[in-house]
């Protein structure tokens, strides 16, 4: 096995481990003495920690996110000198891919984890930080207009191998599936809110209101 293959499974590896790391239910006992787990969605992400937390414990969550899932992608970027277009620059979108996984999948909460958003923000901006801003202004733009925080993230995350072919058209087919693969895991994991929004009973962002009960 040569050096580059060695480098790729060892970033996929500890990628995934430490986007794993369940930042939101840490900082909810921590701070706000409550397992973010037992209300709202039920998961470990940004929004159900400023539904169920508050917005200290919700803003600490969203920096720890973003950030776990931009330095594992900048550093192999930097380490491995690939840019869109390689032959090899699938192999950053599998250690990206790997990143989104360990946060979807949390290997310490056997394999329930948050939706994506944020950890998948950080990817972008440790891939590229123009790419990231135009998803995070999608993002921004859908949830003022409609107080929805799943209706921005499902659209910035669907839209994702179209954003990336625009800002990289040479990148090689095989990265452009893997990334799409990465934004639709990321819808994937919004069914629930998918379902509540045909229902009409989506809840709206609000950061006062706080709840005490497991979503329907």
């Amino acid at each position: 096995m040569d050096s580059e293959s060695i480098r790729l499974i060892a970033f996929i590896v500890v990628s995934y481990l430490v986007c794993g790391i369940p930042f939101g239910l840490i900082v909810g006992r921590v701070l706000g003495h409550k397992d973010i787990r037992q209300a709202g969605s039920g998961n470990i992400g940004t929004t159900n920690a400023l539904r169920v937390a508050g917005p200290k414990v919700a803003a600490i969550t969203l920096l720890f996110d973003v950030l776990k899932g931009c330095i594992c992608v900048a550093l192999f970027r930097h380490l491995s000198g690939i840019a869109p277009g390689d032959a090899l620059d699938w192999h950053v979108a599998l250690v990206a891919l790997a990143c989104l996984y360990g946060h979807v999948f949390s290997p310490y909460l056997r394999f329930h984890g948050g939706k994506g958003i944020a950890t998948g923000v950080g990817i972008l901006f440790g891939f590229s930080w123009p790419l990231a801003l135009l998803h995070l202004a999608i993002f921004i733009v859908l949830v003022a207009l409609t107080k929805l925080v799943s209706v921005g993230s499902i659209a910035t995350a669907a839209v994702v191998p179209l954003t990336m072919w625009a800002f990289f058209p040479q990148t090689t087919p095989g990265a452009l599936a893997i990334w799409a693969l990465l934004g639709w895991t990321v819808v994937w994991a919004h069914r629930g809110n998918i379902r509540r929004l045909r229902q009409g009973t989506e809840s709206k962002l609000s950061f006062t209101k706080r709840v005490t009960t497991l979503d329907k």
